[in-house]
């Protein structure tokens, strides 16, 4: 399938994100790669730090659209009784052009450690923690 998002007026969206970072918090090397829209038509994402290589597709990722750009969600460490860990990515709005193919990027990702207990009486203050990894690569348009 190809996926073009052209226009008359060389408007032409990425539709593959290739970054990495430093997470700040510990040093580890983290690695992204996203893809709006695959061979199926289905998104998909591939995590990866020091620890773990996830991939995810279709509904397992999360996107929503926010005035800052979209942000794309997915679960990096499931606990059945402690809440649980998501990773998002800030894809900021690109516009390749007419001639570019490939584009350098800076955004961010955010890991997000969600607190829960199953006591009641313990779910109380700050439920979410977050740590921001600033993320350089490439926003490219490619045929699938």
């Amino acid at each position: 399938m190809s996926t073009d998002s052209s226009n008359s007026a060389g408007n032409n969206t990425p539709n593959l994100y290739q970054l990495h970072g430093q997470h700040m918090g510990n040093g580890h090397h983290l690695s992204i790669t996203y893809s709006t829209s695959g061979i199926d038509g289905k998104p998909s994402f591939q995590y990866q730090d020091e620890q773990q290589t996830l991939s995810f597709r279709g509904d397992e990722i999360t996107t929503t659209a926010t005035d800052i750009g979209t942000l794309v969600t997915v679960p990096i460490r499931r606990t059945v009784d402690s809440g649980g860990t998501t990773f998002t990515l800030l894809v900021p709005r690109v516009n390749l052009g007419a001639t570019h193919q490939v584009l350098h990027i800076t955004t961010e990702g955010i890991t997000t450690l969600h607190r829960f207990s199953l006591i009641p009486s313990l779910n109380h203050g700050q439920t979410e923690l977050y740590s921001v990894t600033r993320l350089t690569g490439t926003a490219q348009q490619v045929d699938f």
